[in-house]
């Protein structure tokens, strides 16, 4: 027996019988009622997935039993029996939220059919809200790990903001999640049951661009063998983020303008406005007033995209966010909870400027767990530059302890972080790290046998 239950409902005593013993057969779990009264009893003692109903019945038709679980058990998927004199009626009931209708006489295998289908669209329907509201979950606040000031301020703003329907502008350095607080905004909008279209402006060719961004007409130029929606057109209904927009062509600029302003836009080779609802939410690194007194970007581009400006701060700026980061990002990667940082790793965490931010922190964590093979972050498994405090605010040596420091061991460390990193460039082809590194292949391997690396052939 499999777990979909089904209330057949007909006044013919015969006809109930019929289908319950041969949907019985096909695996599930049938219960009948006489007529739409008592169909109303049995929905309200237990829930079904599907109810098959003859139209016409005493005291409750069809069409009220319809109209009753519609408004009650939305769920609920019904199928209505009809004699072929009525289907204009079975018709109009599908009009009503019917999934669909058998006339009278009928053959099993159509009935068996209609009732998989409508099960497993039923089945589709729910796995769809399931991902919707996973889908919400990701991109709501718990994708923006900390309980910095700085990122207190960021949620706030990004309650402020979502509801509405203006432009935005977020900026600030590579990694600092620019996607992820766009994507958190349409997540808190009304908006958020339509696309969320991200596009790198800074990717796609220049000539390209205007036909990703606004679609094409068949034939508009060499190699549109067909009509192309674009991305202004999928986002429709949705929002539009457009990274790295410092990056947008002068002319695309223009063109960009137009459609903010006009809120329509024209296909490549079409002659036809489109009406467009979509919501622009713009990112860039860059400072873009800086480009703008240069005149590499619009001013009127850059007040209509910066009706509200997000600065995200940097990763360096909110220390206080790394353990609640790093744990975050860990079970990311693992699907594991509680990770164990020892005090060492975390003290390098700390002291690390984190240059590529929290793109550059889930590198070093992935790093970890490959090299690692455990639930703990050690000091050992984290990149060279943590390690060598390359890059950090303080100095990129080593302090000295008053006990002494073992120099050859710590150089050694570096050496051999170094070599890793060389093979890990050229897929562990020891030649070509060797001339990465610019020494002999016989010098690479005396290092890596030195490090217990393994020995290969001459031409690994």
């Amino acid at each position: 027996m499999n777990k979909h239950r089904i209330l057949i409902v007909d006044d013919e005593e015969s006809m109930r019988e019929f289908l319950s013993i041969m949907l019985h057969r096909e695996g599930y779990q049938v219960e009948a009622a006489a007529d739409g009264l008592q169909a109303v009893a049995r929905l309200k003692e237990q829930s079904f997935d599907l109810v098959i109903t003859d139209m016409k019945m005493p005291r409750m038709g069809g069409f009220e039993l319809l109209a009753h679980i519609r408004e009650r058990f939305a769920e609920t998927v019904v199928i209505m029996i009809t004699a072929f004199s009525t289907t204009e009626e079975a018709v109009e009931a599908m009009k009503q939220g019917a999934y669909d209708y058998i006339i009278k006489p009928f053959k099993n295998d159509e009935i068996r059919l209609i009732v998989k289908n409508a099960l497993e669209r039923k089945a589709l329907r729910q796995e769809n809200v399931r991902l919707k509201t996973e889908l919400g979950k990701r991109y709501s606040f718990s994708g923006l790990i900390g309980k910095s000031k700085a990122m207190q301020d960021t949620y706030d703003l990004i309650q402020k903001v979502a509801p509405s329907k203006v432009s935005l502008m977020i900026t600030g350095e590579s990694g600092t999640g620019k996607e992820v607080v766009a994507r958190a905004i349409h997540y808190h909008s009304d908006r958020k049951e339509r696309a969320f279209v991200p596009i790198n402006c800074g990717a796609i060719p220049e000539n390209l661009l205007e036909s990703e961004l606004f679609g094409h007409e068949k034939g508009s130029f060499t190699g549109a063998i067909q009509q192309k929606q674009g991305l202004f057109e999928v986002a429709d209904g949705g929002t539009l983020f457009l990274d790295e927009i410092g990056e947008l062509p002068p002319a695309m600029q223009v063109k960009l303008l137009r459609v903010l302003q006009e809120r329509e836009m024209r296909r490549v080779g079409g002659t036809r406005d489109l009406p467009v609802d979509v919501r622009v939410i713009a990112a860039t690194n860059k400072d873009l007033e800086a480009e703008v007194k240069r005149g590499a970007f619009r001013e009127d581009l850059y007040y209509r995209l910066n009706v509200i400006h997000m600065l995200l701060p940097p990763l360096r700026d909110r220390r206080e966010d790394l353990p609640l980061l790093v744990e975050h990002l860990f079970q990311k990667l693992t699907g594991k909870e509680g990770v164990i940082i020892e005090e060492g790793a975390m003290r390098r965490i700390f002291d690390y400027n984190w240059p590529g931010n929290v793109r550059e922190l889930e590198n070093a964590i992935e790093r970890c767990i490959v090299l690692g093979g455990s639930d703990t972050i050690t000091e050992d498994c984290l990149p060279l530059p943590l390690r060598s405090k390359s890059g950090n605010s303080q100095s990129q040596f080593a302090e000295i302890p008053d006990s002494g420091l073992d120099l050859d061991a710590y150089l050694g460390g570096i050496e051999k972080d170094i070599l890793f990193k060389a093979l890990e460039k050229t897929g562990g082809v020891r030649k070509k790290a060797a001339e990465l590194l610019g020494i002999t292949f016989r010098s690479i391997r005396y290092r890596l046998a030195k490090y217990g690396m393994g020995e290969e052939d001459e031409d690994g």
